[in-house]
């Protein structure tokens, strides 16, 4: 008798390209197995692509190494069924009489045939929706089991113009899948469109009834003293009789490493006829005074262990599911004041300050060590939001886990995007993808994956655009707020009056968080639509801080350079790609860098603007060699987004509520937009980044140069004078190498009166000091 529970899939695949394989999926699974990696089969990354699998074997020329993305045949040019290929793997499994066995595809890319033991079943279209097969009669007697799986690459990979461009010719926009795979102005096409197996396969045993997509939700009464948690799931009969059932739902905390505290545990009876798939919503359970779930900055990220089993007489445990539940509420509105998307917490006004991540890696070598540490850098810097962008990835759940641990708002995205879907340059797919209806399914596929995530704060149509107005209707009526949420007051009296007006929140697809239609749109940039989010260049550090450089409440993107360490340049580029711009003195007194091929070819950004900004760089002497140049890029860094974010700082709530810096990091070897690289190493933008973004922090507004504080924090008077005095005594010391230097200190500004140089100078140096 097999465990009940679900085993990965993970090791032990081998893979081929189809064309190169003459037998049928039927053979491969019956008589003519792969017996180990020999031509033309070859050790398979799964999860992963295919280009993961011809990296891995050296196939193909590393796409992150120099100009080797330039070596690889794009799918434009060699065809779909260049980049189709067969996965195969074996597993073992033996079930008694009364067991199901379910073979789970989290997500492929973008549709597929599946063999198992000499029997196809299909994978239909669509990057973004779960595959569970129920096998249990076709699996071998004695639990050796060959499964063979064909994957094929989306409908419409495009081509790429010569001029490159958003998104490349923006066919892929035909189909549900990432769109970034077309090239962007910080990546280079992915040139199998990420065509694969790409998140996790495993197989799940079952008894006679099987537990499907529990939803929890909680709601919060006199000032969130009493909570209440909902819960809603669906269980499907599978046996040939009526299952008289014990469904069980129990909460646990965790005291320490090894022991838990059992706050609930209920049992209710259910009859489930034969062959039947019914929804159940358990009696809410009540809790007084429990620990919540806190963004980043504001408080501890309390879990807690909800685990939900069913029980079948005569049979015992027939399934189990669990997840870690956080208890928060999340509020949003459009701020009157400024015209900005407020957010709350628990009550509590959240200024946002984060970032716009596309994916960890753009062979989706996704992996739960690589998640953590790239949420654990986001809470190092002190943001607390990150931006699911919409030409990437719907997250996966080990993505949404660490932002639950680590407390960082997600604000996720469907797959729309205004450069490939109806405004960009060619105008194309005005009316989005082919086929509406495979992308609400896998909308409400993705909904009910992510919805149990306490980080999960929004979801939005589309980046810098809204969806077809199809579409944007369903989601506007599919992910609609419950009363609950949209009116309800945690002073209500009880939440057993409101159920008798309302039906159970867990019983919504969502209902619990807001759904906006577009990155611009509903409190966002200038709330219309129009492209008023940006720049994405570098900046004079001082204009972060003056009344017009943005003008509305809410920048959902807003970027600047990203240059990364010289370790870095020398392990992902051969030494042409360690020549350092050239400084080119034009007529009217600014530089302009020119950058080797490589670089150009990485996306790299300059660090000056000919008639607006100055080379930052050369603010510190004209660098020397590579060493020296990144080295210098360092400070600019630093500065560049320390001040971005005091910036914003020093008008929050008066004109602003939020910004997400674009971007935090790369999904391959780019040189822009992010505070660490690929193999992560951290730009001192990180530093930069969380010193801004730090829960108490005296700042320099270098527009006015007056010494300020948070308005959030509280801060004594003793310790702004201290900070004032810290930084008088640097700019003295800087002085003494000077010849001129003027400071006064004001009893009531701390007005700073210097020479301008000396005095950024003097900021930059602090870098050393917070790092």
């Amino acid at each position: 008798m097999a465990e009940i529970g679900k085993t990965l899939l993970d090791s032990g695949w081998l893979s081929a390209r189809s064309t190169e394989v003459e037998l049928t999926g039927t053979q491969l699974t019956t008589t003519h197995p792969p017996t180990g990696p020999t031509s033309p089969w070859m050790e398979a990354v799964v999860p992963g692509t295919v280009l993961a699998t011809l990296v891995k074997n050296k196939v193909v020329a590393d796409p992150f190494y120099g100009l080797g993305n330039e070596m690889i045949i794009d799918i434009a040019d060699s065809g779909r069924e260049y980049y189709t290929f067969w996965f195969f793997t074996k597993f073992q499994c033996k079930l008694s009489g009364t067991q199901h066995l379910d073979l789970n595809f989290r997500a492929i890319n973008y549709s597929a045939e599946v063999y198992l033991n000499g029997h196809k079943k299909v994978l239909p279209k669509g990057m973004f929706r779960r595959h569970s097969l129920e096998v249990t009669d076709i699996l071998n007697p004695d639990g050796a089991n060959l499964l063979a799986v064909l994957v094929h690459p989306p409908d419409h990979p495009g081509s790429i113009p010569p001029q490159g461009g958003q998104g490349g010719d923006h066919e892929i926009g035909k189909d549900v899948a990432t769109q970034y795979v077309e090239g962007w102005d910080w990546i280079a096409p992915v040139r199998d469109r990420n065509t694969g197996i790409w998140d996790e396969v495993s197989i799940s045993v079952t008894g006679p009834v099987k537990i499907i997509d529990p939803h929890l939700v909680s709601s919060f009464f006199d000032h969130y003293t009493r909570v209440y948690l909902h819960a809603t799931t669906e269980l499907e009969n599978r046996s040939a009789w009526v299952a008289e059932c014990s469904l069980n739902i129990q909460v646990t905390t965790e005291l320490d490493r090894t022991v838990c505290l059992v706050e609930h545990l209920q049992s209710q009876h259910v009859s489930i006829p034969s062959g039947a798939r019914i929804q159940y919503t358990f009696p809410q359970l009540f809790f007084y005074k429990p620990k919540l779930w806190w963004p980043n900055g504001m408080g501890k990220q309390s879990l807690y262990n909800v685990s939900v089993t069913v029980d079948v007489k005569g049979y015992g445990e027939s399934d189990s599911w669990g997840h870690l539940f956080g208890f928060r509420k999340i509020e949003s509105h459009i701020d009157s004041a400024t015209g900005g998307r407020l957010f709350k917490v628990n009550g509590q006004l959240i200024f946002i300050r984060g970032g716009n991540w596309i994916l960890s890696d753009c062979l989706l070598r996704l992996s739960k060590e690589r998640y953590k540490t790239d949420i654990k850098f986001h809470a190092d810097m002190n943001l607390n939001m990150i931006r699911c962008w919409g030409g990437g990835l719907a997250e996966r759940p080990e993505f949404y886990h660490y932002c639950d641990v680590y407390g960082l708002l997600v604000w996720q995205e469907f797959w729309i995007t205004g450069d490939i879907d109806g405004r960009g340059i060619p105008v194309s797919n005005p009316n989005g993808p082919l086929d509406h209806d495979l992308f609400m399914l896998c909308a409400r596929d993705t909904v009910k994956l992510l919805r149990n995530h306490p980080s999960l704060a929004l979801w939005v149509g589309g980046n810098e655009q809204v969806p077809p107005a199809d579409i944007n209707t369903a989601l506007k009526n599919d992910l609609k707020l419950h009363p609950f949420f949209e009116n309800h007051s945690e002073n209500a009296t009880s939440v057993e009056e409101l159920s008798t007006v309302f039906k159970d929140p867990s019983q919504y697809l969502d209902g619990t968080r807001v759904y906006i239609q577009g990155s611009m749109w509903d409190g966002f940039a200038n709330g219309k639509g129009d492209f008023t989010d940006g720049p994405y260049e570098i900046q004079n550090p001082e204009d972060f801080f003056k009344d017009g450089y943005y003008k509305y409440g809410f920048n959902p993107e807003v970027g600047s350079v990203g240059m990364p360490v010289a370790a870095t340049i020398r392990a992902t580029m051969p030494p042409e790609g360690w020549q350092i711009p050239l400084f080119k003195k034009l007529p009217n007194g600014y530089t302009e860098e020119v950058s080797n091929p490589i670089w150009e070819y990485h996306k790299y950004i300059p660090y000056s603007k000919p008639g607006k900004v100055h080379d930052q760089i050369e603010l510190y002497g004209i660098p020397k060699d590579l060493d020296d140049f990144c080295l210098k890029a360092q400070l600019v860094n630093y500065i560049q987004y320390r001040a971005l974010l005091e910036g914003w700082t020093s008008r929050m709530w008066s004109k602003y509520t939020g910004v997400l810096i674009w971007k935090t990091q790369n999904p391959w070897s780019g040189l822009r937009g992010q505070f660490y690289d690929h193999l992560l190493d951290q730009t001192a933008g990180f530093y930069g980044c969380r010193c801004a973004a730090e829960p108490i922090h005296v700042q320099l507004n270098l527009a006015t140069y007056f010494i300020e504080e948070e308005e959030e924090r509280v801060i004594s008077e003793l310790q702004r004078w201290f900070a004032a005095f810290l930084l008088f005594s640097f700019i003295l010391f800087l002085g003494s190498c000077s010849s001129y230097l003027s400071v006064f200190v004001g009893r009531e500004g701390k007005k700073l009166k210097e020479n301008e140089t000396i005095l950024r100078t003097c900021y930059s140096y602090l870098f050393r000091f917070n790092k």
